[in-house]
């Protein structure tokens, strides 16, 4: 059943205080006001350390796509074990992506870290965390579905321990590292699940999936928690000229700001603070590896300017509207997994993309904005449900 629902506007950028999860939902979240590359995939020794370079960590993988020179740190890893996945500060592969302009020749190839796990004959599954997080987060993800599935993750640019180029990042940079790593190392039909900003990013991946000529390899979409604004028709038009001047004073003011603030959330205590404020049902996952995971990518020395970057660009929400990737999406299998005790992205951003989607499914989860780390139990069961019906298991 639909629920009628008045959304909220997301905060101001001067309000996104919280490094990592915590800017994923000020900076994204919900409002009613409102390439292609060749690449490689391989196996290279670590380039990222905890006294950071711009490099992205390496290390492991088992698929034909990629070349084996050195051990991975997965190898060994029993998917049967029960245990969660181990965190590696190095990394675990990398994929070489051309990015958006690798056609024009115009960039540097960027080191993606990305994992995989799993018997490469059955299908596929490609997971994609949210903002300042890591293909880490799925930690207690990743074991249990790759007993049944193909399991792929990967830390999206300027984030975990991926590469962290001072460039423009818009939410069609994401859409096409990922619609480019399903086309260029898994290459097969994949579903695909992502929370906050990631989900976000799976939404817009599956709406334009085929679009530019290549085979449409996506075949569902799961969405936990996902960020992104709705239209609103009552909102105002503005067409009013930016002042130059005043526009140069607020980028100072921001840049600043969000710079300070970054400084002082990247520590430890911050990060733990707010992890446990968005677990609020249960914060037993919320550890020193997760904390780890968060604050080692940001002592890049790039991260404090890829992270006022992100925020700058995106302080509104991405330009693009859920509701317009919710049209193009043509009947394609769309699953809401949501904690519907979200204290950023409320339950009623689920009711109005239910409104907007009627086929889409939804699946009430016990827990905050990161269900899957949360309640990993029923956020595995629900995924496996989906994905064993869209595969046709």
């Amino acid at each position: 059943r639909i629920r009628s629902t008045t959304m909220k506007t997301p905060a101001s950028i001067v309000a996104c205080s919280a490094l990592a999860l915590a800017s994923s939902c000020q900076a994204f979240a919900p409002s009613t006001s409102s390439f292609h590359a060749s690449s490689t995939a391989s196996r290279t020794a670590p380039l990222h350390s905890a006294t950071a370079d711009t490099s992205s960590g390496t290390s492991q993988s088992s698929s034909p796509s990629t070349s084996s020179s050195r051990a991975s740190p997965l190898d060994s890893f029993d998917v049967h074990a029960g245990e969660r996945l181990p965190w590696y500060e190095g990394g675990y592969s990398t994929w070489k992506w051309n990015g958006r302009k690798g056609r024009e020749g115009q960039q540097q190839p960027h080191d993606i870290n990305y994992l995989e796990l799993g018997d490469p004959s059955k299908p596929s599954l490609l997971l994609i965390h949210g903002f300042g997080a890591s293909a880490y987060h799925f930690r207690h993800n990743i074991p249990e579905l790759a007993r049944d599935y193909h399991v792929y993750a990967f830390d999206l640019l300027g984030f975990g321990l991926s590469d962290k180029p001072l460039e423009d990042y818009s939410a069609e940079v994401w859409r096409d590292q990922a619609l480019d790593f399903i086309d260029e190392v898994i290459g097969k039909p994949t579903v695909v699940a992502g929370n906050s900003l990631g989900g976000f990013t799976s939404l817009y991946a599956t709406a334009h999936s085929g679009a530019d000529g290549r085979e449409d390899l996506i075949r569902g979409c799961v969405l936990l928690n996902a960020a992104g604004r709705f239209r609103d028709p009552a909102a105002p038009d503005s067409t009013a000229e930016p002042n130059a001047v005043v526009e140069r004073i607020k980028e100072w003011v921001q840049r600043a700001v969000i710079q300070a603030s970054f400084l002082y959330t990247k520590q430890p205590a911050r990060i733990e603070q707010v992890l446990r404020q968005v677990y609020p049902v249960s914060d037993a996952n919320v550890d020193a590896e997760l904390v780890e995971s968060i604050r080692v990518p940001s002592l890049d020395p790039n991260a404090a300017e890829v992270f006022y970057r992100v925020i700058a660009k995106n302080g509104s929400g991405p330009s693009v509207y859920v509701d317009d990737l919710l049209a193009r999406l043509e009947d394609k299998p769309l699953l809401l997994a949501w904690g519907e005790s979200d204290p950023w992205i409320r339950p009623q951003a689920a009711d109005r993309i239910q409104a907007l989607y009627p086929q889409s499914r939804r699946v009430s989860i016990d827990a905050g904005h990161c269900p899957h780390d949360e309640d990993p139990m029923a956020v595995n069961k629900a995924i496996r449900d989906f994905a064993n019906e869209v595969h046709g298991l």
